[in-house]
């Protein structure tokens, strides 16, 4: 069973991989599946947006309870932000911003991490 066309040629359905993607690929695919449900019934998507912001406040409420203690306060602001982004467009943008931020930090981190290597360890030559 690798592929089955439908009557009228258009359609063209691959089959699910189960154990390829893991249980992270598996709740993505679920949760996709979920959103075009309810986009696709009008109805259902007002409650649903003012579900997803009430959510993600929340999450960002916690978070910045939790930013002066010892934890993960910020990861948790950030990780609201991401729940907001999935309904709403500007609060993508912000999420996307310090994504880049994030990476290039960590991109700044590991290169400043090999400068100090080579420069405790300097690679002799042979003279």
């Amino acid at each position: 069973m690798s592929t089955s066309v439908s009557q009228n040629d258009l359609v063209v359905r691959q089959p699910a991989r189960r154990s390829a993607g893991g249980p992270w690929l598996r709740l993505q695919g679920f949760l996709r599946r979920s959103r075009a449900w309810i986009h696709r019934h009008p109805r259902l998507r007002a409650p649903y947006r003012v579900l997803v912001a009430v959510v993600g406040l929340t999450v960002i409420a916690i978070g910045l309870v939790l930013v002066p203690l010892p934890g993960p306060g910020w990861l948790i602001v950030f990780v609201g932000v991401a729940v907001l982004g999935t309904e709403f467009p500007a609060a993508h943008r912000l999420t996307q911003a310090v994504r880049r931020l994030a990476h290039r930090v960590r991109l700044w981190w590991r290169a400043r991490g090999e400068r100090r290597a080579a420069r405790t360890n300097p690679v002799r030559t042979a003279a």
